[in-house]
Order: structure tokens, then C-alpha cells, then sequence
């Protein structure tokens, strides 16, 4: 019967897989292999994804080979086809968009928690550095709020660059005493 399948049409081979003849569906997949693949690879754009899609399909048609009522052998392979794709860009579509979601509902999450961690701090360091003296309060706001250089402040400030280390040591000590102090109640 081997030699004979190459000869055998689609519909006469459809009938003889419902048998189970596994001989039959190695001359359906040589015969319809190329042309699934082929399409399938136009449609995912994919030479990976177009033989998985490919060998889904052969797999599925396998399987259900007992129950199938095929009329046109070519046709209902290409129909096979086509649903395991559209199978395919739904699941990956859905993947992507819960990815999307995912990424999405997270990053923001993080960032407006450290937001409002960090506009805490900075309002607990201001409402400190507002009890200190007038230079001292300067020199570190300046300093460690604006980032600005203790060159810049000594001009600004009409001070020494020995007093503006001075401030900054003062009000950093303060600052870290009380900040330690509000960690502890926090805590």
C-alpha cells in the first residue's frame, strides 16, 4: 500500500486516515507540509512561529482525525491553518497587552510612593532647616536642596568659605539629630 499512497487523491486519503493509518498521514503531511508552512510563515512573519503553527496543525488534525468530515483535503488543511494563526496572534496579542498592563500598573506605583516618600522628607528637612539661624539655614538649603557649590554661596552670602563650612556643619548635625529623632517616632 506504500508504493500506491503517491497515487491515492486527498479525498481517497482522507477516508483511509479515518482508518488510522498512520502511513496515510505521513503522505498528507509530505504532500501539504510546504504549502501550510508557506502560508503560515506569510502570516506570522516568523520562520520559528510558522513551524510551530504548522506542526500544531498537523498534530490537531491528527488527533481529531476520527471525528473530521472532510470533503476537500487542501482547503480544510488551509481552514486548520488559519484558525491555529488567528489561535496564535490572539495568545500573543494577549501577552503583550497583559505584559503592557503589568509594566504599566507597576512602574507608576513605585514611583508615586517615592514621590510621596520623598516630598515627605524634603518637607520634614524644610520645616527643620526653618528653625535654624538665617546664614546656617541658607548654607545648607542652598547647598544640599539646590546643590549649589560653597564657592557660589560664599559669594551670594558675603561669607568665608571657613563660615560656610561651619553653617553647613551645624546644620547638618542638627538635621541629622532631629531626622534620627523622627525616624525614632516613626518607628
Amino acid at each position: 500500500m506504500k508504493n500506491l499512497l503517491p497515487s491515492l487523491s486527498d479525498e481517497q486519503l482522507a477516508a483511509l486516515l479515518k482508518e488510522g493509518e498512520e502511513r496515510v498521514f505521513d503522505e498528507i503531511y509530505v504532500r501539504y507540509w510546504d504549502k501550510l508552512y508557506y502560508t503560515a510563515h506569510r502570516m506570522v512573519k516568523s520562520a520559528a512561529v510558522a513551524e510551530e503553527i504548522t506542526q500544531d496543525t498537523f498534530m490537531l488534525f491528527w488527533m481529531k482525525r476520527q471525528t473530521l468530515e472532510i470533503h476537500s483535503l487542501g482547503p480544510y488543511l488551509a481552514a486548520m491553518l488559519r484558525y491555529e494563526v488567528y489561535r496564535y496572534l490572539a495568545k500573543s496579542k494577549q501577552a503583550q497587552q497583559m505584559e503592557q498592563s503589568i509594566r504599566h500598573e507597576a512602574a507608576p506605583s513605585v514611583s508615586i510612593d517615592q514621590e510621596i516618600e520623598n516630598r515627605l522628607l524634603l518637607e520634614i528637612i524644610t520645616n527643620l532647616t526653618n528653625r535654624l539661624p538665617e546664614k546656617c539655614r541658607l548654607v545648607f538649603q542652598y547647598n544640599k536642596l539646590q546643590d549649589r557649590s560653597l564657592p557660589d554661596i560664599c559669594e551670594e552670602l558675603n561669607i568665608s568659605p571657613k563660615t560656610a563650612e561651619a553653617h553647613l556643619t551645624k546644620a547638618l548635625k542638627i538635621v541629622r539629630a532631629s531626622l534620627s529623632n523622627v525616624v525614632a517616632l516613626l518607628l
